[in-house]
């Protein structure tokens, strides 16, 4: 199945991922996040218990593994929706476990959800409105006065029309948001992420529950997100658009890492065989139907 393509109007450097090794905990050349001994347990069963992880910057990185391995976690964890057992990790070269989720969107730290979290009874570009930064209206004492917030809300209402073309949801700017489909919801959720001009986004199974017509549209949108600059950290199961979007995939296994590299190489290695199957079993995971949910 091709993948579409998308020109961005601007161009990121290339992740420098050449001289990355492809063991766990693999250190990189330019992190953007670096995560150091954390762990989250639940009734004493270790959900996650990562010893050492950086996120490249400018990249393209899949977090996959199997079900209750612990990926939505760590996500929720590292955004502040969670809190750690114990651990330390840095977002841009700031520490940023004590950030919490609004502080972390506000650094730049931006994430989606598995399940989407739009206002439904709020129209597609109300929604949008919602994730801007730098709403002067939102302060009772200035929001009497028109004048001091009206040219924001306008830039603002701008930014998000521009961002619905970008995703084909224009059209829908006035339906309510919950009158979308599954894949609408999603593409609404990524763009509102967006309006505030993260610096990371990170996507939990951005494919999930969309249907094939507009998979495509999600892959390049995600590409095009990196060529502009951002960096990309995702959860996902379909092992096809691992394959063929991500620079680097980090398996984890209950709670753990337990391999990194490109996707070319690391979907081969024993340990992620394992991970997936259980041990023994002498099986290409090139196969999508053995990792699907």
């Amino acid at each position: 199945m091709p993948v579409e393509t998308t020109t961005a109007a601007t161009s990121a450097p290339a992740p420098d991922l050449a001289g990355a090794a492809h063991v766990p905990g693999a250190p990189k050349a330019d992190p953007i996040l670096v995560a150091d001994d954390v762990t989250r347990a639940f009734g004493g069963i270790a959900a996650v218990d990562v010893a050492h992880l950086e996120v490249p910057r400018h990249a393209i990185t899949a977090l996959i593994g199997p079900n209750g391995a612990g990926k939505t976690t760590f996500f929720n964890v590292l955004t502040g929706f969670d809190r750690a057992d114990s651990g330390r990790w840095t977002f841009d070269g700031q520490p940023a476990e004590r950030l919490g989720a609004a502080r972390a969107a506000r650094a730049g730290m931006v994430r989606t959800f598995q399940l989407t979290k739009a206002l439904n009874r709020m129209s597609v570009l109300e929604n949008m409105r919602l994730g801007a930064s730098g709403q002067p209206g939102e302060k009772l004492a200035v929001a009497l006065a028109a004048p001091l917030w009206r040219r924001r809300e306008r830039e603002i209402t701008d930014k998000a029309m521009t961002l619905l073309e970008r995703f084909r949801l224009d059209a829908k700017k006035d339906d309510f948001a919950g009158s979308l489909s599954g894949g609408q919801r999603k593409l609404l959720e990524m763009a509102r992420a967006l309006m505030s001009d993260p610096k990371l986004i990170m996507l939990d199974e951005p494919m999930a529950g969309v249907n094939p017509a507009l998979t495509q549209s999600l892959l390049g949108h995600i590409r095009q997100l990196r060529d502009e600059g951002m960096t990309v950290l995702f959860v996902e199961h379909d092992m096809h658009m691992v394959r063929h979007v991500s620079d680097w995939v980090v398996v984890m296994a209950e709670g753990r890492i337990v391999a990194e590299g490109p996707a070319r190489t690391v979907m081969h290695e024993q340990a992620v065989v394992d991970a997936y199957l259980g041990a023994h079993h002498d099986t290409d995971l090139g196969d999508d139907a053995l990792l699907e949910d």
